[in-house]
């Protein structure tokens, strides 16, 4: 399914689908005006009569009649919003939004029209997020797939006060790159393996003007000292392999900020020799949600054009099992040069991120360090199924990522950084840690977050973790989560670095 999102004003064809959104209170004011301009009279009418007679709810609430009389008859929707917000969820009411077009949309195909009031025109990034969300384009459906290709839906934002809010081109490319991530996700396992999404990176990121690539894969891992990626992956079809992009710095800036977004890619994960239980492993292809996640974000920001050093570096693997797989008691040694006793082959991420960032502090030199993960199940209890988990060792990037998940509806929460309390879950006899805890009730994301930053500790990195573990997979769906909520934190950062 197509979205556009209209730039100039225009009526809403008198024949087409039209969902209008917007809150409760906007809807029982007395001044018609707006929606009379946008819809016509008659459709206008039918809006307001919808949305005195449908609540909010907690979370949004849509309803929908038939205009009569008219060849074809009109489909018209209204999307109710609650006025009042949680200190802790959005003021966009992104989630709302979600909500509210994906009811609408339904599963069938369908065209049309969305009129999305904004109460403030801050919140017109992540209403625009929510649509591209609320609208995934993967489906391996026969049923009307033709006609699901096809099908459009054209947003246009209007504030309350009936002026029109054009997108600018970052967040049309954030929309883009975010359901192009949700479609990484969704994808089956036997149509992306590392291969296949290194492939799929290539094409991306060929399309941007000065980034270079360069892909390690297989034996040459080992050559480079990534211990932890070849491990996890070497028993797999398809080789492991490290993806590393890179932007040079726009203006003449001698030292420029450098900024490295690494990715956790599991495009599946058996669990290993650890295998899985049966209703454990299904929705494991999503366990490169971070590394689509920080492609979609990398492209967005290497088009800005931004006077910062920009790095992307992509793990990915399949954890499989085989004669070749990594094993219990086997012990690693990883890119930063310290050795890891296994001691659970499903605690793999981390092995692969801990190179991945070594690498990116230890040989590219990075400042700032963002990583994204679908690191730990423990994620979902500690914050949820809509806030990804922060943990940093640095306030002002842990506050950049905070400010963003509001800003962006890409929801997040900080968890403690704590080493000196978690370090000692990890002690092994004969190496310098295991690779999990030995307490699974003492703050599993926070352990997880200290294992891998233990592998860049001796640098001066500032860096920031985002297990993002619930919110990149709901309801069976990849998401795209990741891609506005590291774009923006990212330009909040260059902001503030006055660089």
């Amino acid at each position: 399914m197509r979205i556009t999102f209209k730039n100039a004003t225009t009526r809403s064809s008198p024949s087409a689908p039209i969902l209008v959104i917007g809150r409760a209170s906007f809807f029982a004011g007395e001044d018609a005006a707006i929606l009379t301009t946008a819809l016509g009279a008659e459709a206008a009418k039918a809006v307001r009569a919808l949305a005195q007679r449908t609540s909010p709810g907690l979370l949004g609430n849509m309803a929908s009649t038939l205009l009569l009389g008219k060849e074809p008859p009109r489909e018209v929707a209204v999307g109710i919003l609650a006025d009042a917000v949680a200190e802790h969820n959005a003021p966009s009411r992104a989630e709302a939004v979600r909500k509210v077009v994906a009811a609408w949309a339904g599963a069938a195909a369908r065209g049309g029209e969305i009129l999305i009031l904004l109460a403030d025109e801050a919140h017109l990034l992540a209403a625009a997020n929510a649509v591209g969300r609320a609208l995934p384009r993967f489906s391996r459906k026969n049923l009307r797939r033709k006609e699901v290709r096809e099908a459009a839906i054209a947003v246009q934002f209007l504030t309350e006060d009936g002026v029109l809010r054009p997108v600018p081109n970052q967040t049309l490319a954030i929309v883009e790159h975010a359901r192009q991530a949700a479609e990484l996700v969704d994808m089956p396992p036997s149509e992306l393996d590392p291969e296949t999404m290194a492939k799929a990176a290539r094409q991306v990121l060929s399309k941007i003007k000065g980034v270079k690539v360069n892909v390690i894969a297989g034996a040459d891992l080992l050559k480079l000292r990534f211990g932890g990626i070849h491990a996890v992956g070497r028993a797999a079809k398809a080789a492991p392999r490290l993806l590393v992009a890179s932007l040079k710095a726009q203006g003449k800036k001698k030292h420029p900020l450098h900024i490295a977004l690494v990715g956790k890619g599991v495009t599946y994960d058996t669990g290993g020799l650890h295998l899985k239980a049966r209703g454990m492993m299904e929705g494991m292809k999503a366990d490169m949600g971070g590394a689509a996640a920080m492609l979609g974000a990398f492209a967005v920001l290497a088009r800005a054009r931004l006077p910062v050093k920009l790095s992307l570096v992509l793990c990915l693997v399949e954890n499989a099992i085989g004669p070749s797989a990594y094993k219990p008691d086997d012990i690693l040694t990883m890119h930063s040069g310290k050795t890891v006793e296994i001691n659970n082959t499903d605690a793999e991420g981390r092995l692969i991120l801990a190179d991945g960032l070594s690498h990116a502090a230890l040989d590219l030199g990075a400042d700032i360090l963002i990583d994204a993960a679908t690191l730990t199940g423990a994620q979902l209890i500690a914050t949820g199924n809509l806030h990804a988990a922060i943990i940093s060792n640095d306030r002002a990037v842990q506050q950049a990522l905070l400010d963003a998940g509001t800003f962006t509806g890409d929801l997040t929460w900080p968890l403690p950084f704590v080493p000196e309390f978690y370090k000692s879950e990890f002690a092994s006899p004969v190496a310098d840690m295991r690779n999990s805890v030995k307490n699974r009730a003492n703050a599993q994301t926070s352990c997880a977050a200290t294992f891998i930053h233990w592998h860049i500790e001796e640098t001066k990195a500032r860096w920031a973790h985002i297990d993002l573990a619930g919110p990149a997979f709901v309801s069976d769906r990849g998401t795209g989560y990741g891609v506005a909520l590291v774009v923006d934190a990212v330009n909040r950062l260059v902001q503030s670095e006055s660089v």
